[in-house]
């Protein structure tokens, strides 16, 4: 069972592979405002979206001083692909082991066709500079979310 995380909770500490910056941890995200999202697999239809609306919104994030992580169980290969063909200008955090999206309690059990098993959980993150969350967005649609993002960070700022 994984331990729940609650709003208020600092991130997990962890040290992965991502592209852009090579080994990601919560030192990166230390002093800054940061929206990491949590995806199911590269090169899906819902996944590609949401990784394309993060980035068409890039410079909005940035002029409001927000950084954006992406992260999955993907390996370091596949997102380096994936980066690369969406020409994303944000990092891609791999987590093969799950080691940070169980901390962030997003590896859950699913349901497709009566026949249940477990896996990751759509969700996005909003992190204060002192790394507590203080949004989350859990079961998240793609349409819209990014705007939705946006306006929540503008409530906090």
């Amino acid at each position: 069972m994984t331990k729940s995380i609650d709003l208020g909770n600092k991130i997990p500490e962890f040290n992965l592979d991502s592209t852009l910056i090579k080994k990601c941890s919560a030192a990166n995200l230390l002093g800054n405002w940061c929206v990491l999202f949590i995806y199911p697999k590269d090169n899906t239809s819902g996944c590609t979206k949401e990784n394309e609306d993060f980035n068409n919104f890039f410079e909005k994030f940035v002029s409001l001083d927000v950084q954006i992580f992406g992260l999955s169980k993907d390996s370091i290969d596949s997102h380096e692909k994936f980066s690369k063909k969406l020409l994303l200008k944000f990092p891609l955090i791999s987590d093969p082991d799950c080691t940070l999206i169980k901390g962030l309690s997003c590896w859950v059990e699913k349901s497709m066709y009566g026949k249940k098993y477990m896996g990751v959980e759509r969700a996005t993150f909003l992190i204060n500079p002192e790394l507590q969350i203080i949004f989350a967005w859990r079961k998240v649609r793609v349409k819209n979310h990014v705007e939705e993002v946006l306006a929540k960070i503008n409530d906090f700022r």
